[in-house]
């Protein structure tokens, strides 16, 4: 059966089918926020989107996933509330809060019947919610005579997500999620905005595997975390006048001066200003094809993130330290914010199935736990199926 099969049992006159990919980030974890350089893929694991256009201000929408479906109308969204008056659902927040940032940028929007389903893990730090958002906003956009460039979309799916939803998150997720490049890494300036997509190494997959711990802590921790790197800047500004976030902080500088900072703000520090050098040595890397090189990177980031940054898990670090003692893979590490959700191994392509297999096998063993384990290859960014989009940086 096709993706698109089952939704259009529940929509057979869709006019509109979209795909949305997840995201995996390869290098870069808790860089976002400090202005920093990030090296996701888009992956070809999708949101699966069925619309049609209505005459009406009313949207319908169907979530398969949540076994959801919701109506609320484009006039008075800020209510959060649908038809009836009741809260919408927390899965509706997503769609409701892009056509609310949508229409905030002046944008015209029609009525919509709409049906999706996803084969994302769903909390899993693979940026489930972020595709959605650029499901939506692509077939809003389809399904009217305006045109964003794609960094546009995904800032108004961004805000959307701050504003709407409610959820701090950077613009790496949206950004993956709309500009994705088929067998290409993402290296994504978030100061700039500026990107440019590098090959992974030929013959190579991404492996994702989902430890199964919910990311519990992951709200509050993410908060106090993003809290202690704004503490170092303030303190370091006393020595470095000129900077602005931990982006503009040098090794050496940091060398010099971070006895100035309480330990636990020191080690948030370390990690992201030795995070961001690792991207743009990974970067160079790719460009040279070299997976060894790149795979050593990622698991000096893991290393970091559980030591420096301290937000892995038991889970997590037996999923990295499992990875790398079987045959064929080049590096690995936790993907995402941390505290559970999934990890992310770069292996050679003809051993994945074998890896996959194994690495399930001996994380059951060791952990009494099962993971699912999805072996990918980068994806073209959220589109139109049937139409040809060309996005460039």
């Amino acid at each position: 059966m096709s993706s698109f099969q089952h939704l259009n049992e529940h929509l057979p006159d869709a006019a509109i089918r979209v795909s949305s990919p997840g995201r995996v980030n390869l290098l870069g974890e808790h860089v976002d926020y400090n202005q920093g350089i990030v090296l996701p893929a888009a992956i070809d694991r999708f949101v699966r989107l069925a619309a049609h256009p209505r005459s009406d201000r009313l949207v319908s929408i169907r979530a398969l996933d949540f076994d959801g479906e919701v109506v609320f109308s484009l006039d008075g969204l800020e209510q959060r509330a649908d038809i009836d008056g009741q809260p919408l659902p927390q899965w509706a927040l997503y769609p409701a809060g892009v056509a609310w940032s949508l229409q905030a940028g002046g944008l015209p929007l029609s009525g919509m019947d709409a049906v999706y389903a996803s084969d994302l893990p769903i909390g899993a730090g693979l940026s489930s919610s972020a595709a959605v958002e650029l499901a939506f906003a692509v077939a809003w956009q389809a399904a009217a005579d305006w045109q964003l460039e794609r960094m546009q979309l995904a800032q108004a799916c961004q805000f959307a997500e701050n504003r709407y939803v409610g959820v701090g998150c950077g613009l790496m997720d949206q950004f993956a999620c709309a500009h994705g490049v088929a067998r290409h890494a993402l290296l994504f300036d978030l100061r700039t905005l500026s990107w440019q997509p590098l090959p992974l190494p030929p013959e190579t997959a991404i492996v994702i595997a989902d430890s199964g711990v919910r990311r519990q802590l992951a709200a509050s921790e993410y908060n106090q975390r993003r809290k202690e790197c704004e503490q170092a800047v303030e303190l370091l500004k006393q020595q470095l006048a000129n900077i602005h976030s931990l982006r503009d902080v040098s090794r050496e500088d940091f060398e010099m001066h971070q006895a100035m900072l309480p330990e636990t703000t020191r080690k948030r520090a370390r990690h992201v200003i030795e995070e961001i050098e690792r991207v743009k040595q990974a970067s160079f890397r790719l460009v040279e094809e070299d997976a060894v090189g790149f795979g050593r990177l990622m698991v000096e980031g893991h290393r970091s993130l559980r030591d420096l940054f301290e937000v892995s898990t038991p889970e997590l670090d037996a999923l990295v330290e499992t990875a790398v003692e079987i045959e064929g893979c080049y590096g690995s590490r936790l993907t995402g914010a941390g505290f559970g959700g999934c990890t992310v191994s770069l292996v050679r392509r003809e051993r994945a199935a074998e890896f996959s297999n194994e690495l399930a096998a001996k994380y059951a063993s060791r952990t009494g736990r099962a993971a699912n384990v999805y072996v990918c290859q980068p994806s073209r960014g959220a589109r139109v199926e049937g139409v040809e989009t060309h996005s460039h940086g």
